[in-house]
């Protein structure tokens, strides 16, 4: 009996020190999270005639888990009026830009922030620097606190702990995590009856579709309003490479036309761009779809006529048609339309033009509209965020994103292992959702007639479909690209229609 007591005794002991190793080893391999870095700035200037008196915090906030364990570190550039009237309700704006992978540069520093980059308005190249940052006093800080998100793996934002960027990068990741974001920042700051609005570019406008039916149906959040710029919604519309896609043809016509015409390759001139475009809308659905749904039972005569309209509004040759099959592909048009000049068209804004050196490839090697801003964008960005912001970090600015992120991005909606078959990106159905629990939401969409990316045609035809009611949308058109606000005329447009939105959603 002794024998066996001892045996428990000394196995009991080398159980507790097990435990006790276990215990020390997990508090060595914890992962220590310090609390949020935060650079704050008090700033006076003018908006729209008003001065404005606003603290500007450029930080972190943590996201997290529901034990309260921070997953998430996301790092925006929030700009909130100071000296509040006594009954004062400020209505607040999240905005972010698209990629997926892109932090917010683009809109911080090209259009909503309280100072801008000046690139050259007419599709020039921005040059070497250094580039001119000027007040931008026609932004909306006048109307809306402003706080500019760079989602997880993009800019300052990073994963926290045990939790790595894959566990955000997906549609449906990024969508929650944003969304978790946004009821963070307004609890941290007391403002969950403020007027709230999402802005979002591109991609952006993906994830804003997707973070507003969470908020609308998961979080019993409401909005304001949501602006889109660039709408992406239904990826089908906006994909011209894929050989079989008869949407896209149709889609991407109008802005070709728009780009031929901008570059002088419609003939003869017609009298007015806006009749024009109106054209080729009625064209594109009246003859054109059914031509290419018809296939090889077309008849000749009909084939011919719609050829010949094609070659009219594109500016491409009947020969290159022909070899076409009449399905003139967006990115392969960016290539051809100026060909003989050996140059290519921008992708994001057509203006644009780069000399490339194959000048026999099918489609463009790289996008020339990127090419000639991107880096005076981030130029910009770091300057200011330094130098006016006094974000002086050892961390690195994820621009571009975090290599990673697009190679583990995670497009499907459905968990591994479950019956899937492929389509085409779409969250125009969260958007119907949204609109549908929130009579009372409206959308404002904003589009460049130059975007061959995501062209303003497909934004038409996405949001007269998939259930969306028409009172609810409010079309805004410009002389722009894909970042129309490059265009300073369209820049000053945009500010003026994204202000109108924001308070005609917030008239008492």
């Amino acid at each position: 009996m002794k024998i066996e007591l001892i045996f428990f005794f000394v196995l009991g002991m080398m159980f507790s020190s097990l435990l006790h190793a276990a215990d020390e080893a997990a508090v060595d391999h914890a992962i220590e999270i310090p609390e949020p870095t935060r650079f704050i700035s008090n700033h006076s200037a003018r908006f729209n005639g008003q001065r404005v008196d606003y603290t500007a915090t450029a930080g972190e906030t943590y996201i997290r888990n529901l034990r309260g364990e921070p997953k998430a570190t996301l790092f925006t550039f929030a700009y909130t009026k100071n000296n509040l009237a006594e009954d004062e309700i400020r209505p607040v704006t999240f905005i972010w830009n698209g990629g997926p992978g892109s932090a917010s540069t683009w809109l911080h520093m090209g259009s909503y922030g309280p100072k801008r980059i000046v690139v050259p308005t007419d599709a020039k190249h921005a040059g070497l620097p250094p580039y001119p940052i000027e007040e931008a006093p026609e932004t909306i800080l006048d109307s809306t606190d402003l706080v500019f998100i760079d989602p997880v793996g993009t800019g300052f934002s990073r994963a926290l702990g045990d939790y790595e960027g894959r566990d955000f990068w997906g549609l449906d990741q990024d969508a929650e995590s944003m969304a978790n974001f946004i009821t963070t920042w307004i609890t941290e700051h007391g403002r969950w009856n403020s007027p709230k609005f999402l802005l979002g570019e591109s991609f952006g406008t993906t994830r804003a579709a997707a973070v507003a039916r969470i908020m609308e149906e998961d979080l019993s959040v409401s909005l304001n309003g949501i602006v889109f710029i660039s709408q992406a919604l239904d990826y089908q519309g906006s994909s011209p490479y894929v050989r079989d896609n008869l949407v896209s043809f149709v889609t991407y016509l109008p802005t070709m036309a728009a780009t031929a015409l901008y570059h002088g390759r419609v003939q003869p001139v017609p009298e007015s761009q806006e009749l024009f475009l109106q054209q080729v809308r009625e064209f594109a659905i009246n003859a054109y779809l059914p031509a290419l749904f018809k296939g090889n039972t077309i008849a000749q005569d009909e084939y011919l006529a719609v050829r010949d309209r094609l070659s009219y509004f594109t500016g491409l040759s009947s020969r290159y048609i022909d070899q076409a099959n009449l399905r003139i592909q967006g990115n392969r048009f960016t290539k051809e339309l100026l060909r003989d000049q050996g140059v290519t068209v921008g992708r994001l804004d057509s203006r644009y033009i780069e000399d490339e050196v194959d000048d026999l490839a099918a489609q463009a090697s790289r996008d020339a509209a990127g090419d000639a801003i991107s880096s005076a964008y981030k130029a910009s960005l770091m300057t200011y965020i330094r130098n006016d912001l006094g974000v002086n970090w050892n961390r690195q600015y994820l621009s571009p994103a975090d290599p990673d992120l697009n190679k583990n991005w995670r497009w499907r909606r459905v968990p591994d292992g479950s019956s899937w078959e492929p389509a085409y990106v779409n969250t125009a159905h969260d958007l119907s959702k949204a609109l549908r629990i929130n009579p009372a939401l409206k959308v404002m969409v904003a589009s460049g007639l130059y975007d061959m990316a995501t062209p303003f045609f497909d934004a038409e035809y996405t949001l007269n479909r998939h259930d969306i009611l028409a009172n609810q949308m409010q079309y805004t058109y410009y002389q722009g690209g894909h970042m129309m606000y490059v265009n300073e005329p369209s820049r000053l447009e945009l500010l003026i229609d994204t202000r109108n939105f924001i308070e005609a959603q917030t008239a008492k």
